[in-house]
């Protein structure tokens, strides 16, 4: 049997996708890898199969989404666009969960290697990706809400997303000019990994120490989870409650921690806002049929959904990748009041 495309991809030591990329001079490859895979083509002396390549290539036009937690309402609004838009160009649209055990780039170069995909847009996960990543995956790809790490070669991949750090010191800002000193917060983490949500507890940090007050830990509520909602909004802030009987405010990093912080403040006999003012994250629709709707920190869903398409088609006509940063709203609905109408705990 003849040298295949798969020696070549072993001896380079990176994907198949990526080796067909290198050679059809498509996408977006590191002048590395691009050398790596011709050293290995010239060692080996492979010749492409032009036949069987061009019947690939008439066979695929599939975009992969993969979501890391599709149960999540925020990400529910985007992934209606992304499939209607993606069908209008006229692709196929493969929607594919990642649980929050997985390692969702692991799975986006499973599903490239055995389903012949196109490009692939990455929903959710960490910020936490390497060039390797990106070289083993060999096809356009998009992060959406989340981008890659400061090493990661931007020529490489594109994202889309908001500053999650400056938009929660933004809502932090709001309570305190509201009168709030005794700001609580509820967030999850996983171990050391960046994630959205640590970004944003990075942003609730920085305004307090911007207005001068002083971060206290006990006000904190967190436990290390990757999977969040409204249950743990409500058992995070009934321990936030227990704890800080002189609490006013409550700062959380998704509105369904919001509904859930509400619910659990209700339950113990407060009012919202009288008695306790509540600031969610993201601008999902339960959230403003909520009683009281919840002032929140509005992502704009289908905007960021359209420039990820856009960026990820750019990408596959061989443009360049792009890094979108949209700006988020602040959405005063009524959960939250200034602090001479709240009564301490």
């Amino acid at each position: 049997m003849g040298v295949t495309i798969k020696d070549v991809a072993r001896l380079s030591g990176v994907g198949i996708a990526t080796v067909s990329r290198v050679l059809n001079n498509s996408g977006i490859s590191s002048s590395e890898t691009k050398e790596k895979v011709m050293a290995a083509v010239r060692e080996l002396n492979y010749v492409p199969n032009n036949n069987a390549r061009s019947l690939r290539m008439v066979q695929s036009k599939t975009i992969a989404l993969l979501v890391k937690g599709i149960t999540n309402p925020f990400f529910q609004k985007m992934i209606h666009t992304i499939e209607q838009k993606v069908f209008l160009r006229g692709y196929h649209l493969e929607i594919r969960n990642v649980n929050y055990s997985d390692h969702e780039m692991s799975m986006a170069i499973k599903e490239v290697q055995d389903r012949n995909l196109n490009g692939v847009i990455l929903m959710g996960g960490n910020f936490e990706y390497t060039n390797e990543d990106f070289d083993r995956l060999g096809v356009p790809c998009v992060l959406l809400t989340v981008s890659a790490g400061k090493d990661v070669d931007e020529n490489l991949y594109s994202s889309v997303i908001i500053d999650d750090e400056a938009e929660s010191a933004k809502a932090t800002e709001y309570l305190i000019n509201l009168g709030h000193r005794r700001i609580g917060c509820i967030y999850s983490t996983v171990g050391n990994i960046v994630t959205p949500n640590r970004l944003r507890f990075g942003g609730y940090k920085k305004a307090l120490e911007a207005n001068g007050i002083p971060f206290d830990p006990v006000l904190v509520s967190s436990i290390n989870v990757s999977e969040s909602g409204y249950e743990f909004g409500f058992n995070m802030m009934k321990n936030l409650m227990s704890r800080n009987k002189d609490m006013t405010a409550v700062v959380t990093m998704a509105d369904t921690m919001a509904i859930g912080a509400a619910k659990a403040a209700i339950s113990s006999g407060l009012r919202v806002p009288e008695d306790m003012s509540i600031i969610g994250f993201d601008g999902i629709e339960v959230a403003e049929y909520y009683n009281p709707s919840l002032d929140t920190i509005c992502q704009p869903a289908e905007q960021m959904s359209l420039g990820a398409i856009d960026a990820l088609f750019e990408m596959l006509q061989g443009g360049n990748t792009s890094h979108l940063v949209y700006e988020a709203s602040l959405l005063k609905r009524g959960s939250c009041a200034s602090r001479n109408r709240c009564s301490i705990i």
